[in-house]
């Protein structure tokens, strides 16, 4: 294997993909300016044999789920052992799709579940941001009542007891990033 390119964000990456047409991406989801999931997205639209690695901190089911509908072959958490990604790497180079147990437990833990709608995730940031219902509808120019209809919604379908619980499901699925 050799390094042929690294990059520090997004729009980087990009460019060094352009430029170089690596065998296998190493792609962190979480980088300043453009982020990994966009800068994956353009590369796949790009080139659809791309073959792209996702490296991220988070197994959350909504970002696993995100990268892969753009193209991803392999998902990786950060901490994993060097043998494990030589060996990803190698697997995602001979065509294979490649993702960690503990990925695919989360994926498979809430692949039944309804998923958020846009609104409803705009719903929540505002909530995440520490805005009343009141804030959020005149954010969003919606009526209160609306923004809690969407509340008891996300309620439902996070299965969260209430508000705070909700931010906090979102951000440990990867709904929501900090």
């Amino acid at each position: 294997m050799k390094l042929v390119a690294e990059a520090a964000d997004g729009r980087a990456g990009i460019e060094a993909y352009r430029k170089f047409h690596p065998d296998v991406t190493l792609m962190d989801l979480q980088m300043p300016g453009m982020g990994g999931l966009e800068a994956l997205h353009i590369i796949r639209q790009e080139d659809p044999n791309a073959r792209i690695v996702v490296l991220t901190t988070y197994k959350g089911d909504a970002q696993v789920l995100s990268a892969l509908k753009s193209g991803a072959c392999g998902f990786l958490l950060k901490g994993t052992l060097r043998k494990e990604l030589r060996e990803t790497i190698r697997a995602v180079h001979a065509g294979q799709r490649v993702i960690p147990p503990e990925v695919a437990m989360e994926l498979a833990e809430f692949a039944g579940e309804s998923t958020l709608s846009t609104r409803e995730v705009q719903v929540l940031k505002g909530v995440a941001r520490g805005n009343s219902n009141r804030e959020i509808a005149d954010q969003l120019s919606i009526t209160e009542d609306t923004v809690k209809a969407h509340m008891k919604s996300i309620l439902l379908k996070l299965g969260a007891k209430d508000r705070t619980h909700a931010v906090m499901v979102a951000l440990k699925r990867g709904i929501l990033e900090v």
